[in-house]
């Protein structure tokens, strides 16, 4: 494992803003922390915002990448623990995108004393069905055929993905985006994300949360419905749900101010001593 002074170079990790509190915002599967451009401006006057790539994605160090590590979450939260580490914050308010919102939450398990709260944006803990009581979105067979597909036609499954993952007509840049980030992935390093993050099942690790916890989940989105937001809802302890009026799974880019006024107000609420459940 790379030295702690590789780090910061490891993870292309920079740093904005100028509030006290620490925030550290965790992108999605085939996302880079560019992601954040939209949400940044609105909450950067009252944080220090902690900004990174996952080792294989975006501009990290992609000779730093081990498929043994990254196969499944942990390892990628590793990465949030390693950072939190090396530049030894505390009081830090983890946002998570969709996947990450897990990994933030193996992250915190791991370091509790440095983490204030997590922040979930669109999350899920488990995309595949388990019927009758659990409806992730996808059966094993959907999925299943997801991954052989990056295989067969790379291109053509970041241009099938990134427009179901966007959700929304009428933010067309957003699915561009995304499909553009996806084609820039090295196809492995994206692939053992994909199964990483599509197979893996973390339900059994909500009850466990001690963190105060905000779900933001949209009113629509293929990827992770409403039933997921409540499901999360009831089985994560310190929780509260907040529903944005909107279409898809990237809130962070498509409606970022109200998620910023969601995250001011569950901070004051928290600063203020309100319970978060």
């Amino acid at each position: 494992m790379p030295a702690n002074d590789d780090v910061i170079q490891r993870n292309n990790v920079q740093i904005i803003g100028s509030g006290q509190q620490v925030m550290l915002m965790a992108h999605g599967f085939g996302c880079n922390q560019l992601m954040w451009r939209f949400l940044t401006p609105e909450l950067s006057s009252h944080y220090k915002i902690v900004l990174f790539d996952y080792v294989g994605s975006g501009g990290s160090n992609l000779a730093a990448y081990s498929r043994q590590k990254y196969a499944d979450l942990e390892g990628y939260a590793q990465d949030i623990v390693d950072i939190c580490t090396r530049l030894d914050l505390r009081n830090v308010v983890l946002v998570g995108h969709s996947v990450s919102s897990m990994i933030s939450l193996i992250a915190a398990r791991q370091i509790p004393e440095r983490i204030h709260s997590l922040v979930m944006v669109c999350p899920s803990p488990c995309f595949l069905n388990h019927p009758p009581d659990y409806l992730g979105g996808f059966n094993q067979s959907d999925l299943t055929e997801l991954i052989d597909l990056m295989d067969k036609n790379y291109i053509g499954w970041a241009q099938y993905l990134a427009p179901l993952v966007a959700g929304n007509a009428e933010t067309d840049f957003v699915a561009r985006e995304l499909s553009e980030s996806f084609c820039s992935t090295n196809p492995i390093t994206a692939k053992n994300f994909a199964k990483a993050t599509f197979f893996s099942d973390y339900r059994a690790l909500l009850p466990l949360n001690t963190h105060p916890v905000l779900l933001l989940q949209s009113q629509t989105d293929a990827l992770a419905s409403l039933f997921i937001g409540q499901y999360m809802q009831k089985h994560l302890p310190h929780s509260q749900l907040q529903v944005v009026q909107a279409k898809g799974h990237c809130l962070h880019m498509t409606h970022p101010k109200q998620v910023a006024e969601h995250i001011q107000h569950f901070m004051q609420s928290l600063q203020q001593g309100k319970s978060a459940v």
